[in-house]
């Protein structure tokens, strides 16, 4: 779930707007890594999980390509994403439906495309307006690329992910040098900003809490499976923690198994998805769906954190 007017947007919209603020260099050699998985992921404020499967139902549409690049900081040559043509031409429609959406800027009625946005991409300018179509300031959801800031519930989830990695890590007081390479990797994959990193670490540290490295890589398991694949650099992270952390193989086949499960849903939260799902049809949610959404989910017992997760799975199912 992704607060204010960024919410408003599909995934798959905040992904073509993302691409289209961000041209592959015509060189052959280098990509930034907004680019790649990682930093798409940060730049929509989803979960790096939701991620493939949007990416590959627009390859299959013919409106991106991907080509394998190096990234400045990755150790080998990572895949990157750039819009085709046909892509170009949609995203296009959408970027300018967007920026001439009228919002309260200092007091007055302004169209987006003409708010200052200095050195701001455009979903980065568009993260200050909140729903009621106000402008902030300050940002009202940030991506967890950026040292500071409130992510989205559903970039929370990584940011959980790190900090139950952290806990474990301080378990015994110190970080050992294969615990840092491990986390950094993760991290790296994730595509997380090292200040927002340190305060994780900093609030992992003074909890008490910590998960038992079979939860922890399962978490991993199911954020990488959401597309039914494991790819690459996915494979590479979770050996690497079956490494470090002692996972037999036999465990590892078992969690595998748990992970490729369709979670199965309490009476509760299937009522609330068949209303979610209506309410989003239109493929918006309005002030007064939303207004009865929060009521159900206060007298059904769910969580802002299982709302994020089956609004994300409903977006992302979207053909």
């Amino acid at each position: 779930m992704v607060d204010g007017y960024l919410g408003r947007l599909t995934t798959e919209h905040r992904m073509l707007i993302h691409l289209f603020d961000n041209i592959l260099p015509n060189n052959q050699w280098e990509a930034p890594v907004a680019l790649t998985q990682a930093g798409i992921s940060a730049a929509v404020h989803v979960q790096r999980k939701h991620v493939p499967r949007t990416l590959k139902r627009l390859e299959k549409s013919k409106e991106i390509t991907i080509q394998n690049r190096h990234v400045p900081g990755a150790k080998q040559r990572r895949k990157v994403y750039s819009l085709t043509i046909t892509g170009r031409t949609r995203a296009k429609l959408l970027v300018d439906k967007t920026l001439n959406v009228e919002v309260n800027y200092q007091g007055r009625q302004t169209l987006i495309k003409d708010i200052p946005k200095g050195d701001k991409r455009i979903l980065e300018l568009l993260s200050h307006i909140d729903d009621n179509l106000q402008y902030h300031e300050n940002p009202i959801v940030s991506s967890i690329s950026k040292p500071s800031g409130i992510a989205s519930l559903d970039a929370q989830s990584s940011e959980e992910l790190v900090k139950r990695m952290f806990a474990r890590a301080w378990e015994d007081g110190i970080i050992t040098h294969d615990e840092h390479l491990l986390i950094s990797e993760v991290v790296e994959f994730l595509g997380m900003h090292p200040e927002r990193v340190k305060r994780i670490s900093e609030e992992a540290r003074g909890s008490i809490e910590f998960s038992p490295p079979e939860d922890i890589y399962l978490e991993m398991l199911s954020q990488a499976l959401v597309d039914n694949e494991l790819v690459e650099d996915e494979i590479t992270l979770l050996e690497t923690f079956r490494g470090a952390y002692g996972i037999s193989d036999e465990i590892h086949q078992k969690l595998l198994n748990l992970a490729m499960q369709e979670p199965v849903y309490s009476d509760n939260i299937k009522t609330y998805n068949l209303t979610l799902e209506t309410a989003l049809n239109d493929g918006i949610i309005t002030f007064d769906e939303e207004a009865m959404l929060a009521t159900l989910r206060e007298s059904l017992g769910i969580s802002d954190r299982q709302h994020a997760n089956l609004l994300a799975k409903f977006r992302d199912s979207i053909k």
